[in-house]
């Protein structure tokens, strides 16, 4: 079993273009395990980890109702944001700048063929990543994501998740929001949750700017412990 798991900083990237980047990846291993497969190969598959920022987009999942997005793409253009609909689970979700976006692309035969436990892991990286900052986060059952006062009035989600799997293999992934403008979310309905508010980083710690390069170190450091990981740099 490959443990090597590449990360790349992509920096501010545009998401269709980083959406074609992780579905090339996303091919290239299953055409690897086909391989295997078919012609008795042991070819090694690959494993990817891509941080990216995104300028202003929505996006809508497979089981998404297109109503939770609250405004026309007039509207949309008058803000500068995009909208796609793609082929991950979940609703409809929001990507932006101040907002650690991170898409895993392994191959879970690496390391565990549990989806329901991948999606734990990816939600205890980010709990764990938040307790450092002194912030006490948690699952909600039933929804998918990393939220703050769950069981109270004060409900708020800091982390969205949805992922795409074939052949266990893993793309899409995660969005915490750390100095996201969160106006933008007023324009939707998000994860098309009605009854609870979205929250962020900074927000919650009364500061105008964290550093995002330090939650993403966090990040993946708990990433590389929860899945036994060897984390390798891969230069843009």
């Amino acid at each position: 079993m490959n443990k090597k798991v590449v990360f790349q900083d992509l920096g501010l990237r545009d998401y269709k273009e980083t959406w074609d980047y992780q579905e090339l990846l996303f091919k290239e291993i299953v055409d690897a395990k086909i391989k295997n497969r078919r012609e008795a190969t042991q070819l090694e598959t690959a494993n990817h980890f891509l941080f990216v920022e995104h300028p202003h987009v929505y996006t809508l999942g497979k089981s998404g109702d297109i109503k939770n997005l609250l405004v026309d793409q007039a509207q949309l253009a008058a803000k500068g944001a995009t909208f796609y609909k793609i082929n991950r689970g979940g609703d409809i979700t929001y990507h932006g700048p101040g907002q650690v976006v991170g898409y895993p692309i392994l191959d879970l035969d690496n390391f565990f063929t549990d989806i329901h436990k991948y999606l734990r892991f990816l939600e205890e990286m980010v709990i764990l990543t938040l307790a450092e900052y002194g912030l006490k986060a948690m699952r909600s059952t039933g929804e998918t994501g990393v939220w703050l006062d769950v069981g109270t009035p004060f409900a708020r989600k800091i982390c969205a998740m949805g992922v795409r799997a074939s052949r266990w293999v893993t793309m899409h992934g995660f969005a915490l929001n750390v100095n996201a403008d969160l106006g933008y979310f007023d324009m939707m309905i998000p994860c098309g949750i009605k009854d609870k508010a979205v929250t962020s980083l900074n927000a919650e710690l009364g500061l105008a700017q964290i550093d995002m390069d330090e939650v993403k170190q966090k990040l993946l450091r708990h990433f590389e412990i929860l899945f036994e990981a060897e984390m390798v740099k891969e230069k843009i």
